[in-house]
C-alpha cells in the first residue's frame, strides 16, 4: 500500500513509477479524494469548536434568565452536533474511497529495474553451468521410463480433475527429498529459521501480502472464509502482522515448506503437460523483515541462497531481473531464477526472489521501534522461493535422464535418500 504523504509531496514521480508499469497518471484523482477527506475533517473540527464554544455559553445564558439567548445556542449546539456528525461520515466515505483506490495500486518499481513489456524484456545478470550434451534426444519428464508408474495424471484426474498428480514411490521418496534437502541447507546454512504454519488462513492475512482485494480469482476461498495460501509467503510475512518489534529484532529470517495451492486461473492452455503448472504443489519459501536500510542487500543475500539449492544439485540455471511489465503486484525489484529443462531446451523459472519495501508493511501495519528513540517506522519485507518442490523434482529428473530411460540423481541428494543413487527405468530406486 501507498504512503499518502509520498503521494502529496511527490506527485510527478509516483505517475512516473505507475507509468512504467503501464498504469495511467492516479495522483490527481488520489489527491482530489484526499483533499475532500482532509477539507471534511477540518470542517468537522471547526464545527466541534463551535459547538464546544456554545456549549460553555448555554449555562451563562440560563444564569442570568435570557432565556431567548439560552434557546439560541440550545439549538446551535444540537445544530453543530448534527453536523460533526455528518462530515465525520463524510470524511469516513472519502477515506474509505482512499483506501480501496490506494490497495489497488501495485508497488512503485526501483529506478534500477528495467523497463519493459513482458518476459521477453527481462535481463539476464548471470549464469551458472553448462548444460549437458546428450547422446539422445532427452525427454521431457513426464516421458521418462523411471518415472511412468509413480508420476500418475489419470488418477489424479480421477480424484481432483486435471492439473494434479499422483506421485508413488521412487518419484514420490525423491520428491520429499528435495524439500528436506532445501529446508535443511536453508537452516543450517543460511541462517533461515524454520516455520510450520497455517495452509489456511484469514482474508485480512491475504490483504496484508496484497492477494486481495485484486486477485482473490488466483486463490480458494472455502466456506467457512478461509483462504488456502498460494504460498508461504502470506503465512511467513503475516507473523509480523499489526505489531512493533524492536530494531534489534531484525532482521528475522524465515523457512517454511508446505502445500501451496492456486487456481490458475487466465493460464489456460499454458504448461498442460506434466507437472509444471498444477493447482496444489509445495514450495520451501523464504522470506526477510528486514530495516529500511538492508533491505536490497538481503535482497541479494536471498537470491543467493536460493541459486546455492540449484548449485548443490548441479542443476545449470540463469538469473535474470525482472521489467517494469513483467513483475508481481508487491514487488519493487524481482530476481527470476531459471533451470535448465533439457526436455524443453529451454530455461524455466524455478524461484522468484523479491523486495517488496515498506509496501506489504504498510498494509500489516508492521513496524520496528528504532533503538535510538522515536516514533516506530515501517519494516521492509521480502519473499522467495528456495525452492519450489515440483519444479526443482522435473529438472532434477530432466538432467539426470539416462538413454535407457533411468535417472541418475544429484550426490547432493543421496544422504536424504538412504545411500540411494538413481532411479531405474523400471521405476525402483537404487
Amino acid at each position: 500500500m501507498h504512503d499518502i504523504r509520498f503521494i502529496r509531496e511527490n506527485p510527478e514521480v509516483f505517475d512516473a513509477g505507475l507509468a512504467k508499469l503501464g498504469v495511467s497518471s492516479m495522483s490527481s484523482e488520489i489527491l482530489a479524494i484526499d483533499s475532500a477527506r482532509r477539507e471534511k475533517i477540518t470542517a468537522a473540527e471547526a464545527a466541534q469548536a463551535e459547538r464546544n464554544a456554545a456549549s460553555k455559553q448555554v449555562g451563562a445564558a440560563k444564569g442570568r434568565g435570557d432565556e431567548a439567548e439560552f434557546e439560541r445556542l440550545r439549538a446551535l449546539v444540537a445544530d453543530k452536533k448534527a453536523e460533526i456528525a455528518r462530515l465525520d461520515e463524510e470524511a469516513k466515505a472519502e477515506d474509505a474511497r482512499l483506501a480501496e483506490l490506494l490497495t489497488t495500486l501495485p508497488n512503485l518499481p526501483l529506478d534500477e529495474v528495467p523497463e519493459g513489456a513482458d518476459e521477453n524484456d527481462n535481463v539476464e545478470i548471470r549464469r551458472w553451468g553448462t548444460p549437458r550434451e546428450f547422446d539422445f534426444a532427452p525427454k521431457e519428464h513426464y516421458e521418462l521410463a523411471a518415472v511412468q508408474d509413480g508420476m500418475d495424471f489419470e488418477t489424479a484426474a480421477k480424484l481432483a480433475g486435471s492439473r494434479f498428480v499422483l506421485m508413488s514411490g521412487a518419484v514420490a521418496r525423491l520428491h520429499r527429498a528435495l524439500a528436506q534437502f532445501m529446508l535443511d541447507t536453508h537452516t543450517t546454512e543460511h541462517g533461515l529459521t524454520e516455520v510450520n504454519g497455517p495452509v489456511m488462513v484469514r482474508e485480512e492475512m491475504m490483504f496484508g501480502t496484497g492477494q486481495l482485494p485484486k486477485f482473490g480469482e488466483d486463490s480458494y476461498l472455502l466456506r467457512e472464509g478461509w483462504w488456502l495460501i498460494p504460498t508461504s509467503e502470506v503465512t511467513l510475512t503475516n507473523i509480523v502482522n499489526d505489531t512493533i518489534i524492536e530494531e534489534s529484532y531484525l532482521p528475522r529470517r524465515y523457512a517454511a515448506h508446505s502445500l501451496c495451492f492456486r487456481s490458475e486461473a487466465g493460464s489456460a492452455g499454458r504448461d498442460t503437460s506434466g507437472m509444471l503448472r498444477q493447482h496444489q504443489f509445495e514450495k520451501v519459501e523464504m522470506v526477510s523483515v528486514t530495516h529500511p536500510d538492508k533491505s536490497l542487500e538481503e535482497h541479494e543475500r536471498m537470491t543467493r541462497c536460493a541459486e546455492v539449492i540449484l548449485e548443490k544439485l548441479d542443476i545449470p540455471y540463469r538469473t535474470v531481473v525482472l521489467c517494469t511489465g513483467d513483475m508481481g503486484f508487491g514487488a519493487r525489484k524481482t530476481h527470476d531464477i531459471e533451470a535448465w529443462l533439457p526436455g524443453q531446451n529451454s530455461y524455466r523459472e524455478i524461484s522468484s526472489v523479491s523486495v517488496c519495501g515498506d509496501f506489504q508493511a504498510r498494509r500489516m501495519n508492521a513496524r520496528f521501534r528504532p533503538e535510538g528513540g522515536g516514533k516506530p517506522e515501517f519494516v521492509h519485507t521480502l519473499n522467495g522461493s528456495g525452492l519450489a518442490v515440483g519444479r526443482c523434482l522435473i529438472a532434477v529428473l530432466e538432467n539426470g535422464q539416462q538413454e535407457d530411460g533411468s535417472v541418475h540423481l544429484p550426490q547432493a541428494l543421496h544422504q536424504w535418500l538412504g545411500g540411494k543413487t538413481r532411479i531405474t527405468a523400471a521405476g525402483e530406486l537404487v
